[in-house]
């Protein structure tokens, strides 16, 4: 079965949805107070990739997508607080390459500089377990420091530009080319996080400890991650 960004988000919202509802036929009081319990987000981040291999670049601005459902539990009266969510992130590194994959090993080869194209990326979805230990002010700063677990769901390379292989002709036709099979990537991502927020605009930082590909079959590269996210509950 292949799950698509879209289709997960659009799965999240309905999860959201059915969250909400029900707090609209319920009391003024029970609904502030679940409001400050339950927070939806969604913003955008770019990755910094790292070891990345030599005679290779990445993208500057590698933008990527993420949506967050997550319930906060706070420490009696105090203004601490303990959150878990669901979160959604979609990564994608941009770069002068492509991605060759064998049984047991991947390799990341360099696009020859006679050769146009318009972009080649590899795109990893990953579906995520977020906690955080929070501090929310009276004067509507928040600050989160937590750890995230993420699976990595199905990944692709997409290429668009003139075709670059040599038994492929004409070589100066343009070609879209999405391969879906990339081999020996690693499944699992974690890492701390760190969250500065004011009212309804929160920046984030993520620094991944794995690596993208598994030890031994492929560059040991990793993303730190910093972006944005709208917080409005």
């Amino acid at each position: 079965m292949k799950l698509r960004p879209n289709s997960l988000l659009i799965l999240l919202t309905l999860a959201v949805t059915v969250l909400i509802l029900p707090m609209t036929t319920r009391s003024q009081i029970i609904n502030e107070k679940t409001k400050k319990k339950i927070h939806v987000g969604i913003g955008m981040f770019t990755d910094i990739y790292m070891n990345v291999p030599s005679g290779l670049k990445t993208r500057t601005i590698n933008q990527g997508f993420t949506a967050l459902v997550a319930y906060r539990v706070p420490f009696g009266k105090s203004n601490f607080g303990f959150g878990v969510g669901l979160q959604l992130s979609v990564h994608n590194m941009f770069g002068n390459f492509t991605i060759k994959s064998y049984t047991d090993s991947t390799t990341m080869n360099k696009i020859s500089d006679t050769v146009g194209y318009k972009r080649s990326k590899l795109v990893m979805p990953y579906l995520e377990l977020p906690i955080e230990f929070q501090l929310v002010t009276k004067y509507k700063l928040a600050v989160g420091l937590g750890f995230k677990v993420g699976y990595m769901l199905p990944a692709h390379t997409k290429y668009v530009g003139d075709e670059y292989q040599a038994d492929l002709q004409p070589e100066t036709s343009q070609v879209r080319i999405k391969y879906r099979n990339v081999k020996n990537l690693d499944r699992f991502a974690y890492g701390p996080t760190l969250r500065i927020g004011y009212k309804w605009f929160n920046l984030f930082g993520y620094y991944q400890l794995s690596t993208i590909f598994q030890k031994g079959k492929g560059p040991d590269i990793y993303p730190i991650t910093v972006g944005f996210m709208i917080r409005p509950f």
